[in-house]
């Protein structure tokens, strides 16, 4: 498997708008990206699109581990988070001064992102699932 990761370029009519669940609309597909040859979204996009923090949407899936394996959510490696900051011009972060991340972001494949849904257990969950799929 590969560890490259490369952006996915949505096509314009095949756009996807979540305006009911979030303040201003955009396009879900923008917040998909391929790595180990899989479609995924970044914890932090999925928390803004649940409308929940990026750490308490974590800690539900890790409470939860067992409805989790390894092909519906994983942790990127350094180089694939390097690679991916590049990609789609995330600041570099330092932790200790200026806030940001303090660990590697997970990734949810599709099955995953349906699993948040009865993990996180809210209306809002829910429709943006069915918004997402």
């Amino acid at each position: 498997m590969s560890d490259e990761i490369n952006e996915k370029v949505p096509e314009e009519n095949d756009a996807v708008q979540l305006s009911t669940f979030v303040e201003r609309p955009f396009d879900i597909k923008s917040l998909i990206y391929i790595v180990q040859n899989q479609q995924v979204m970044l914890d932090s996009d999925l928390a803004t699109l649940y409308q929940v923090e990026t750490g308490a949407l974590n800690r539900a899936v890790k409470r939860n581990s067992e409805r989790f394996p390894h092909d519906f959510c994983f942790q990127l490696t350094s180089d694939e988070y390097e690679n991916l900051k590049c990609q789609i011009g995330i600041a570099s972060s330092d932790a200790g001064q200026y806030g940001g991340r303090r660990t590697l972001p997970y990734v949810f494949t599709e099955q995953g992102i349906s699993m948040l849904a009865s993990v996180l257990r809210s209306r809002i969950a829910v429709d943006v699932s069915i918004g997402i799929m």
